[in-house]
C-alpha cells in the first residue's frame, strides 16, 4: 500500500489502519460484547502482515484492555507499527467513566498507556473528546510539554470542532484530527474537512463503515440478536427511521462492489478516502478473516459516476 504523510508530522501512514475499539470487548459502557484476546492478537498480526502500518487504540477501550492486548501483540515483532492512542476518558475502580483533561490526569494517562503498550514513546497521542471543554488548554498544553519531553512523538485531537481546534492551535500545532465520517454521517464535509485542509491538519477518520452498518452483512435480524452489552443495539443509527436509509446505502455500495469484484467494506472505505483532506481511515476488525475484507479499501477507487450514484442514497 502507498503511504501518506500525516499533517505536519514525519509519519507516513497507510490509507487504512487497524482500529482497536472492538478488541476491548464487552463489560464496559460502549463495549462490543465478548472478545477473545488471542483472536485479537492474531487479527493485529494479520493486519500488519497485510500491509497496514499503524494501529489506533485508546485507554478507555475495555478500560485498558485494548492497550494491553496491543502491547502483547507487539512483543517480538521485528518491525512494529505506529501506535496511536488517546486520553481524556478516565474510569474509577467501579468502571464508572468520567472526563478529565487536567495536567495531572494527562500525565498519569500517558504513563499508564506507555506501560500497557510496552513502549517508550507513543507515536501519536490524541485528546479523545474535548471534555471538559474549559480544560482543553490545560490538557493540550500538557501534551505539548510531554512531546518536548520525548514521551509523545506527535499530538492530535479527536471529535473537536473548528473553534476548539483554534484554541489548541494557539498553544501548539495540531498534527491530526480524528472525526467520525461515513456515508451514513457525512457532516464533517461542511466545515471540519475544509478547515483541516487549510491548516495542514491530517485527518484520520473513524467508523467509515459506521460500526458495521456499511459492511453489506448487517441485517435487521442480526441487530435484533446482538448481545445486550453491544452498544450498537441502542444506537439510533441501528433503529428506524435511520436504519432503512442506512441499509439502502449499504445495498448500493454492495452493488458497486460486485461490479469490481471487491468487498462492500472496501467501497465504504474508498468513499471516505475520496476526499483529499482525509489522510487515512481507521477500520476495526475482531477476527483475522475480517482483515481480508477491509484491506482492499486502501487501494480501491470510486469513479466520479459511482460517487454520483452513491449521492442519490446518501443525501436523503
Amino acid at each position: 500500500m502507498e503511504t501518506r504523510q500525516l499533517g505536519n508530522s514525519d509519519l507516513h501512514i497507510t490509507p487504512v489502519g487497524l482500529g482497536a475499539w472492538a478488541i476491548g470487548g464487552g463489560n464496559w459502557d460502549h463495549g462490543w460484547g465478548p472478545q477473545d484476546d488471542s483472536e485479537s492478537i492474531d487479527t493485529i498480526h494479520k493486519a500488519i502482515d497485510a500491509g497496514m502500518n499503524w494501529i489506533d487504540t485508546a485507554a478507555i477501550y475495555g478500560l485498558g484492555r485494548s492497550e494491553r492486548v496491543v502491547g502483547e501483540a507487539l512483543k517480538g515483532m521485528s518491525e512494529k507499527p505506529y501506535i496511536f492512542t488517546k486520553c481524556s476518558l478516565v474510569w474509577d475502580e467501579n468502571g464508572t467513566i468520567g472526563n478529565d483533561l487536567t495536567a495531572a490526569s494527562v500525565r498519569k494517562e500517558v504513563e499508564d498507556s506507555l506501560q500497557r503498550l510496552g513502549v517508550e514513546t507513543i507515536d501519536l497521542y490524541q485528546i479523545h473528546w474535548p471534555n471538559p471543554d474549559p480544560q482543553i488548554e490545560e490538557g493540550w498544553g500538557t501534551m505539548a510539554e510531554l512531546q518536548q519531553e520525548g514521551k509523545l512523538r506527535w499530538i492530535g485531537v479527536s471529535n473537536f470542532d473548528t473553534s476548539q481546534m483554534d484554541r489548541a492551535r494557539n498553544i501548539a500545532p495540531i498534527t491530526s484530527l480524528q472525526p467520525p465520517y461515513s456515508a451514513v454521517k457525512p457532516g464533517v464535509e461542511n466545515e471540519i474537512l475544509p478547515y483541516c485542509g487549510e491548516h495542514n491538519i491530517g485527518v484520520i477518520v473513524y467508523s467509515p463503515m459506521q460500526a458495521g452498518l456499511l459492511t453489506g452483512k448487517m441485517t435487521r435480524e442480526r441487530i435484533q440478536n446482538m448481545p445486550d452489552n453491544d452498544w450498537r443495539k441502542g444506537d439510533d443509527q441501528f433503529k428506524e427511521p435511520q436504519l432503512t436509509r442506512n441499509l439502502n446505502i449499504a445495498a448500493k455500495m454492495e452493488e458497486i462492489a460486485q461490479r469490481h469484484g471487491v468487498t462492500t467494506p472496501a467501497v465504504s472505505i474508498a468513499w471516505v478516502l475520496r476526499r483529499p483532506e482525509v489522510t487515512a481511515a481507521i477500520v476495526g476488525a475482531r477476527r483475522p478473516d475480517q482483515v481480508d475484507g477491509i484491506i482492499g479499501g486502501g487501494t480501491f477507487r470510486l469513479s466520479d459516476d459511482e460517487i454520483a450514484e452513491l449521492e442519490t442514497v446518501v443525501r436523503v
